[in-house]
């Protein structure tokens, strides 16, 4: 299934591309982009934390990135997932 932003484009009958390629394809089609990322620490389930190798007492660092195109339309969902135990994260303001 498309995305309904893809639909009537090269995209519509195969999976979207990944990001970075996602984000060029989307603004070819005239979207102007916006993200907002939501961060939230939590302890992982015990699978997460097996994948991720992590101790019985390290947190989980999850960042959702929402990106958005014209009117605000939700284009783009993605999560990340990564060790919080030793994790610095930066932002430019």
């Amino acid at each position: 299934m498309s995305f309904s932003a893809l639909v009537s484009t090269t995209y519509e009958d195969q999976a979207p591309p990944p990001a970075p390629h996602l984000y060029t394809a989307l603004a070819d089609l005239g979207h102007e982009l916006h993200f907002t990322e939501y961060l939230r620490t939590r302890m992982p389930l015990p699978d997460q934390a097996e994948a991720l190798r992590l101790s019985d007492k390290a947190p989980l660092l999850q960042i959702l990135r929402v990106t958005t195109g014209n009117e605000d339309k939700p284009l783009a969902l993605e999560e990340f997932q990564l060790p919080g135990d030793d994790l610095e994260i930066s932002y430019p303001l």
